[in-house]
């Protein structure tokens, strides 16, 4: 996945556009505003990496605990070129208000190395990644802070974390870090948790409107982990899937598309097959107003803005990727009754699973894929009959339910710490 290089900006005045619907509905004090805009701790490093060449570069780290209140932080670490402080501190915001929206006893925070990890080599890669735990040991833990898999990082290189992390400790200590190799403690499912918790939600949302999966019509941005996963589960549970991309094209047919075969022939990863027999190529952004039932923007963010909200035609989108519709975008949709499922609440299921990984670790009884399917299931879908309740008792958007809950459990808890 790549990130937009106005990410952390546009991010930001969409945190706090978002903050301000949710201070006004609730009427938050300044106390309470001010406890919301302000992370609990923030680190700021230097990495030295020694390049295979033997040339010793410094890069820049960064970790955020946002807030603890309801229990240790939980986010995931990212390496990108264009990570910096402010993005970092926004995303891990959206952490702290995505587990509690979830229920789980979990703060937020987020993590993550300026750098291009496509120009290191894997001995570099590696190196990078250890070092990165060796700055932040000290401030980590698994009753403190338990950093995740993000954009441009995996399950080996959380492989090498944990490694660091029980070598400097001198135990091993696999709860530290979630998304592990399932050799090293990791979860069953852990790989296709989040496409999964956003097909749970999306069959919840069609059942309230009476609405037939056969019948219906998805296009899906992206083709990595998280859209490829949708696109399989979606079209196995007997919905019609019209349009995949990934970030170069896109493939398009009204009558639907063999998915099974897409994924059976694309060669690398994350991308779709070069060529495909009975399929119109198509820009992401055309896929965008296609006429379809249901969007599944799976991508990067700031996909729907302003110029192209009026042209949604889909009836849900379903936000898998992280802030694919701005503010203004929100607000287009809303007055076209256009159901349009948050972040917070859609791509949920990745960190959700990531808490089982940590129950599981912590008491060294590993669960079936199937356990883990069902108490997913039955996290994920309380969570949205929370979400769906709210919104029709305040007549607001799901994500401005979404926000509304997810910020009045922190505040509960932080009124109950006697920090308000």
């Amino acid at each position: 996945m790549n990130i937009c290089e106005n990410t952390c900006k546009r991010c930001c005045t969409k945190c706090n556009t978002h903050l301000a619907s949710v201070a006004a509905k609730l009427a938050l004090s300044g106390a309470e505003i001010n406890l919301l805009q302000r992370p609990k701790r923030v680190f700021t490093f230097t990495i030295p990496l020694r390049r295979d060449s033997g040339e010793i570069v410094f890069l820049n780290g960064y970790r955020v605990q946002y807030n603890d209140a309801l229990g240790p932080t939980k986010g995931g670490i990212r390496f990108h070129q264009h990570v910096d402080l402010d993005e970092v501190n926004t995303l891990s915001f959206l952490m702290a208000l995505k587990c509690s929206l979830a229920g789980l006893p979990f703060g937020g925070s987020k993590g993550g190395v300026e750098i291009d990890p496509y120009t290191l080599s894997q001995a570099e890669l590696e190196r990078l990644s250890r070092g990165y735990i060796r700055e932040v040991h000290n401030f980590i833990g698994p009753d403190v802070d338990i950093p995740a898999p993000d954009v441009n990082t995996d399950e080996q290189i959380m492989a090498w974390m944990v490694d660091e992390y029980s070598k400097i400790k001198g135990r091993f200590t696999p709860a530290i870090i979630t998304g592990k190799p399932l050799e090293l403690g990791g979860s069953a499912g852990r790989v296709v948790a989040t496409a999964l918790g956003g097909c749970f939600i999306l069959q919840e949302l069609i059942k309230i409107k009476n609405l037939n999966p056969g019948n219906l019509r998805v296009a899906v941005q992206g083709f990595g982990n998280v859209g490829a996963n949708m696109a399989r589960i979606l079209d196995e549970w007997g919905y019609k899937i019209v349009a995949l991309s990934d970030q170069n094209k896109g493939f398009y047919n009204p009558q639907g598309l063999d998915v099974k075969k897409i994924l059976h022939t694309q060669t690398k990863k994350g991308f779709l097959p070069d060529e495909f027999e009975g399929v119109e190529v198509i820009t992401n952004q055309q896929l965008l107003t296609l006429d379809c039932d249901i969007l599944v923007p799976a991508a990067v963010c700031c996909q729907i803005n302003k110029e192209n909200a009026g042209q949604i035609k889909a009836s849900i989108v379903l936000e898998m990727a992280n802030d694919p519709v701005l503010p203004e975008a929100d607000v287009v949709l809303f007055s076209r009754n256009v159901d349009v499922v948050p972040d917070i609440l859609a791509n949920s299921g990745g960190v959700i699973v990531s808490y089982f990984e940590w129950l599981q670790n912590s008491s060294n009884d590993y669960w079936t894929e199937d356990k883990v399917f069902r108490k997913l299931a039955e996290k994920i879908t309380k969570a949205f009959e929370r979400v769906w309740e709210k919104s029709q008792q305040e007549n607001c958007s799901l994500r401005l339910a979404s926000h509304i809950l997810a910020v009045q459990r922190i505040l509960a808890a932080e009124k109950l710490r006697g920090n308000l």
